[in-house]
């Protein structure tokens, strides 16, 4: 795709994120669009979104659950920026005027104290790195009409994000098995997903160990003090005004949000 095309769509999408309003698939008008294509795509978004005065404050994996795999047709992970209008607090608030098909997700969110760059880089490697991990709520939204996305498609919309909050409690990872730690979500107070660390690609370490690794050959790097959410450990819950939910992850602590 050319330099002009790869404009056009940025553009578009993120006046979808302003306006609120949703685009048509990139991949039933471009049939030929390629994943590096959406990367850049979604790079002119972000770049975008800089100019109005946001920061970059970490990177999110997507499509490292099965579940979540399964239900958008998609057999790999993908990964999209963080910035700083995108984060709520802990039991915040979160207005629905805002987003267009907003999902929630349960995860485990790392906070590094190094940085870490690609190629080479082991779940040991991240280990070392990290400073903390914190549950996490992560409320994906789709600028994609009726979320009728493939995966090029979720890339260019920087990987669905819409918001995220991570709880106040932070906990060393280095006392904990991540591929163990249970989680329930509760929605409305009745449970409605559990899982575990071990539904995001084996470990969340192995999802921030291919993040740093897809970055490196970028010539991207992850830094020190970046917030990184490693994936979801269960399929997505669909939100509506009114609903409170809950996210308890065994041996990290909770998080709540509630939607306006």
């Amino acid at each position: 795709m050319d330099a002009a095309r790869i404009q056009h769509y940025s553009a578009e999408l993120y006046r979808a994120l302003r306006d609120v309003k949703p685009v048509e698939p990139l991949t039933n008008r471009e049939p030929g669009i390629t994943i590096e294509d959406a990367y850049q795509i979604q790079l002119g978004i972000i770049a975008r979104r800089i100019d109005d005065g946001e920061r970059v404050i970490g990177r999110k994996i997507g499509l490292t659950s099965k579940a979540v795999q399964t239900m958008l047709g998609v057999d790999q992970p993908d990964f999209g920026h963080l910035t700083s209008a995108m984060v709520y607090g802990d039991g915040e608030a979160v207005p629905l005027d805002g987003l267009l098909q907003p999902k929630a997700e349960g995860e485990i969110a790392f906070v590094l104290k190094d940085d870490l760059r690609g190629p080479g880089v082991t779940n040991a490697d991240v280990l070392r790195a990290t400073e903390t991990v914190m549950p996490c709520f992560e409320i994906v939204d789709s600028r994609v009409r009726d979320w009728k996305i493939k995966i090029q498609d979720t890339v260019a919309d920087n990987a669905s994000s819409g918001v995220f909050m991570i709880g106040d409690r932070a906990v060393d990872p280095r006392g904990l098995d991540l591929s163990l730690c249970g989680m329930v979500m509760e929605k409305n107070g009745e449970v409605v997903h559990t899982g575990a660390g071990a539904a995001a690609l084996g470990s969340p370490l192995t999802c921030v160990a291919w993040l740093a690794n897809t970055l490196g050959r970028l010539g991207m790097t992850l830094k020190a003090g970046e917030v990184i959410l490693s994936g979801a450990l269960a399929a997505m819950v669909p939100a509506v005004r009114g609903d409170n939910m809950r996210v308890s992850i065994g041996g990290i602590g909770s998080v709540s949000v509630r939607f306006v």
